[in-house]
């Protein structure tokens, strides 16, 4: 069950950037479209949660939630549904690998903490895959046309943005040990949820007519049910039976088939040096954080 679990994550996870591909090319409002999907998947969790008396409605009412939700929900699919427009879904999923070397670059540069030369390879290894996917692009993308550097900027950005509400979010989880991280999650994509329904109000026109288009539908559904319940439902499950560390580790296999699915079903070109930057950052991402890795491996053997 564990394997099983373990790899219907990776292939859930994979898939979601193809399903916000064809939300977004079936007209559908980025940001309403990001803001509906996490409000309402938020909400039935926390339901679900406060039903079987794990959670309670108390928990919304915690500035932290907020603060989390700006950081990871907010901030991070603000830009990943906005350079989706631009960006392919492949090199949308392998972009938003470099989280762990975000989560790295913030750990050395503003907390001051100190790092192996390890882990300051692999984060050089991994920015310059990210250097070898905007060749790829180039190589694809008319001479005039830049959104699509744009795209893959805000996706950076947005990876910045998780890798703080993670950060953020492991000391809400010390603060809160009695509280489900599942509710915590469900909390803070409410307010993530929230706030780009607020910034769609602000930015974007929706009608009614976009969001019924069956891909628009068919997309939005995929979203909330398989990717923000079942796929976050399935991580919390597989952390509990074998260590945080394990599960994370669809980082590295969600991108080929995020790629692999967006070649086959959507018809997006891939080229050598979308493979070989794809290949660099996993690379630079597994040897960041290598060190963390066996320690943790090591740690859980031992109990």
């Amino acid at each position: 069950m564990i394997l099983f679990n373990y790899l219907l994550m990776c292939l859930i996870f994979g898939t979601t950037f193809l399903a916000i591909k064809v939300g977004i090319n079936a007209s559908s409002p980025p940001f309403f479209s990001a803001g509906l999907r996490f409000l309402v998947a938020g909400l039935v969790l926390l339901l679900w949660m406060v039903w079987r008396k794990k959670a309670s409605f108390a928990l919304l009412l915690r500035k932290e939630m907020l603060l989390t939700g700006l950081g990871l929900t907010f901030g991070t699919f603000s830009m990943l549904y906005w350079a989706e427009q631009y960006v392919s879904s492949g090199i949308a999923a392998v972009l938003s690998a470099t989280g762990p070397l975000m989560i790295m670059l913030i750990q050395m540069s503003v907390l001051g903490e100190k790092t192996t030369l390890r882990s300051a390879l692999g984060c050089m290894i991994g920015f310059a895959g990210v250097f070898l996917l905007m060749l790829s692009d180039l190589s694809i993308s008319a001479a005039s046309d830049h959104w699509w550097l744009m795209g893959g900027i805000a996706i950076l950005i947005g990876e910045i943005c998780y890798a703080s509400g993670a950060l953020y979010s492991q000391r809400v989880i010390q603060r809160l040990p009695n509280v489900s991280p599942i509710a915590l999650n469900a909390a803070q994509m409410i307010y993530g949820g929230l706030l780009l329904l607020l910034l769609s109000l602000f930015t974007e026109q929706v009608h009614i007519q976009q969001m019924l288009d069956p891909n628009a539908i068919g997309s939005l559904l995929y979203l909330i049910i398989v990717g923000s319940m079942a796929g976050h439902s399935i991580f919390y499950w597989l952390v509990a039976k074998t260590n945080p560390v394990f599960p994370s580790t669809w980082l590295y296999v969600s991108p080929i088939i995020a790629l692999a699915t967006g070649s086959i079903l959507y018809h997006e070109t891939i080229t050598w040096f979308s493979i070989i930057g794809m290949i660099t950052i996993i690379g630079g991402t597994i040897v960041t954080n290598l060190d963390k890795i066996t320690q943790l491996m090591h740690v859980h053997k031992k109990v």
